[in-house]
């Protein structure tokens, strides 16, 4: 939990202060790039690395396995829809992010703590909260297909 926590936005805060900073300044494709890069470098070059190094692999927990990679993929996925939608971040689609890197944190201190609410809110977000965010991202994305359609015409 420590990892996926402290250690976590200790490390992205120079991305964090960088992107924002770029953003303010109108040069948003530094920062998107900037987070994009350093996602990828941290993935495959660090996480390479370290696999070439150490001696028997870096092994991965089960934990990890079936809620933080699985999170991590759907994140990217919800990603998409943007880059068909004008090529625009909204705020509301940020908010959404933030929102959603909220409830993560949320349910990993739960989980982490054997709080018996973290049932609960597991049960809510994919029972409620993830649904209607696949719906939110197809509306979304129909209605950029219906757009560019009645712009090509």
């Amino acid at each position: 939990m420590i990892n996926l926590t402290v250690v976590a936005i200790g490390t992205s805060m120079p991305e964090l202060v960088t992107t924002m900073v770029a953003s303010l300044r109108g040069q948003r494709d530094l920062a998107v790039g900037n987070v994009l890069g350093s996602n990828l470098f941290n993935i495959l070059g660090v996480l390479g690395v370290a696999s070439i190094v150490a001696p028997d692999g870096i092994p991965v927990s089960e934990a990890a396995l079936t809620l933080d990679i699985p999170i991590m993929i759907a994140t990217a996925v919800a990603c998409l829809p943007i880059f068909f939608t004008g090529h625009r971040i909204a705020r509301w689609e940020g908010g959404l992010f933030f929102l959603y890197y909220l409830a993560y944190m949320t349910y990993l201190v739960l989980d982490a703590t054997a709080h018996s609410g973290s049932a609960g809110f597991a049960l809510v977000m994919t029972g409620f909260v993830l649904p209607l965010t696949v719906i939110t991202l197809i509306v979304c994305l129909l209605r950029a297909s219906h757009a560019g359609a009645t712009s090509s015409d």
